[in-house]
Formats: C-alpha cells, sequence, structure tokens
C-alpha cells in the first residue's frame, strides 16, 4: 500500500468521480483506475460500488477513507508547511569587504526583484575569515577571490579579479608607463587593513624586492580609500570591480595586471553540504548576474 494510491483513492472518494479526481491530481484516469485496484487486491475487497453514477463507497471502502483521508491531508500539509517554510530560510552570505559593496550588492538587488520576500543576511571579512564562516556554519556560501585548492570547499570562479592602481588625477604616474614596483614605492600609500589580499601581494612583493614604503593611512573600506586619493593624500591599489564609472573622473585608474596576478573571483561553497533551496536560488542569481556582468 502505498501513499499515491490512497491519495488517488480519497480524492476519488470525496469527488465521488474517477476522471475528476485524476484531474485534481494532474494524472490520468488509467493510472488512478490503477491505484484504486491495486488497493481493493491488497485488501481483497471493493472500495467502490461502480453500478451507480456518481460512484458510491462500499462499506470497507467508507472504513477506509475515514482513516485515509486525514493521513493524507497530513502528509500533503507537511509536505507544503516544509516547502513553506525552508522558503523563509535566512540566506547567509560572506564576502569580501569589496565584493559586499560592488559586485555582491548587484546580485542582491537582482535577487530581491525575483525574491522580495527573501531573508538575506551578509557578513564580510577578509578571505579568510570568509572561509572559516562557511567552514564552520555560520555561511552557506561566499563571494570571494581564488582562495587556493581545498579539500572542504568547492570553487566556481566567474569573473576575472584585476587589481589596479588608484592615483589623485594628473598624478605623476599616469605620465609614463607602470612597468615596476619601484615605481609605486616612491609615493606614500593609503591601503587597506593588514591581511587584506592586495595589500599583502602588494608588500610581499615589496619585500622581495627590498624596496622602502611608507603606508601612511590604513582604512578598512576601499570606497573611503578612494576619497582620500581623489584628495591628493597618497596612492592606493585595489580591485577593479570596487571602480565605478563616475571614479573614472575623480581618480586616476592603471592596471596592474603587469605586475600583480590576474585571478578568478567567484562562489565558494563547503564541500558535500546540502544547501536550502533559497541559498541554491541564491547561488543561480549570482552565476547570472556576475557571469554576464563580466
Amino acid at each position: 500500500m502505498e501513499l499515491r494510491e490512497l491519495r488517488s483513492f480519497s480524492t476519488a472518494a470525496k469527488l465521488q468521480n474517477i476522471s475528476r479526481a485524476a484531474e485534481a491530481l494532474g494524472l490520468g484516469q488509467p493510472t488512478v483506475t490503477t491505484h484504486i485496484r491495486k488497493l481493493e487486491r491488497e485488501m481483497g475487497t471493493r472500495l467502490f460500488d461502480r453500478g451507480k453514477r456518481p460512484i458510491r463507497l462500499s462499506p470497507a471502502g467508507a472504513a477506509l477513507a475515514r482513516l485515509a483521508t486525514p493521513l493524507v491531508e497530513g502528509i500533503d500539509d507537511l509536505v507544503r508547511n516544509t516547502v513553506a517554510a525552508e522558503q523563509e530560510t535566512t540566506i547567509v552570505v560572506a564576502a569580501t569587504n569589496d565584493m559586499v559593496a560592488h559586485a555582491l550588492l548587484r546580485v542582491i538587488r537582482v535577487f530581491l526583484r525575483f525574491h522580495p520576500h527573501a531573508h538575506l543576511k551578509v557578513r564580510s571579512g577578509v578571505v579568510d575569515e570568509v572561509m572559516k564562516m562557511i567552514g564552520e556554519g555560520e555561511a552557506d556560501m561566499g563571494l570571494v577571490p581564488y582562495p587556493g585548492r581545498s579539500e572542504e570547499f568547492d570553487f566556481v570562479g566567474l569573473f576575472a579579479f584585476e587589481r589596479v592602481l588608484i592615483t589623485p588625477p594628473a598624478h605623476p604616474l599616469l605620465d609614463e608607463p607602470l612597468t615596476s614596483f619601484e615605481q609605486i614605492t616612491k609615493w606614500p600609500l593609503i591601503l587597506r587593513i593588514e591581511g587584506t589580499l592586495t595589500r599583502s601581494l602588494l608588500e610581499n612583493e615589496f619585500k622581495r624586492r627590498g624596496l622602502d614604503y611608507e603606508v601612511l593611512v590604513e582604512l578598512e573600506s576601499m570606497d573611503v580609500i578612494k576619497r582620500y586619493v581623489a584628495l591628493g593624500m597618497g596612492i592606493s591599489a585595489g580591485p577593479r570591480l570596487a571602480i565605478e564609472p563616475e571614479d573614472e573622473r575623480q581618480l586616476g585608474i592603471v592596471s596592474l595586471a603587469n605586475l600583480l596576478p590576474v585571478e578568478q573571483a567567484g562562489i565558494l561553497t563547503p564541500r558535500g553540504r546540502t544547501l536550502s533551496t533559497p541559498a541554491q536560488e541564491f547561488i543561480q542569481v549570482m552565476r547570472d548576474t556576475l557571469t554576464q556582468r563580466n
């Protein structure tokens, strides 16, 4: 005795018509008839008196309907309520600060157009902190530059993560090809806090070459750094994704692709963990939005 057979039977009993029951269930009439006949064989008795229209329950059928109908309705309600409850699950996304303010912002705007009642929580940190959040179950997924190979995580690249030099307008570095780190260390630097990826790469290259450099100001936000640079307080380096069209009217932007690696940025998920349906839908919007954009 299977649930689908009990569902066909209880629907036919309620509607007193096998054709209408089949239509209500989205099944063919022969399928519903087969379900009912299988129940009758298992129980060794007729469940409907089919000689009259509308069909009527036999005494055994009436007894089964009293028992089976609440069971089927309860299971159907359980399925509906489970799906509804899952749709209310909070999606927790972790990302680096630059991603939160730019790439992730674009994704969230698109996602909320299609899912206006979704529950979102955004957490930020450097790449290692994002990986820790995901690994410990504090976040469903991350949006990060490529973190390297790992047995714990799956990574899907979506777009190129290029770094750029950021200068005040009309800065001398804009008048010459940028071919060495020595050209950069001549000027005071405004950088993000220690441990952030671009700063670590830049400082490692300075130290490897034995270059002296001055970090004049440390800030947590690339958007604030751009304002300081625009005022002529120093130069900086950061991801191109943090550069908006209006920035190019106030800043000098020079690619660092010939000095620092151009990596992939994308989605980081915990290997082997099943994500909620809303989280999977968010990942699909991330794929569509960021792949198209780039």
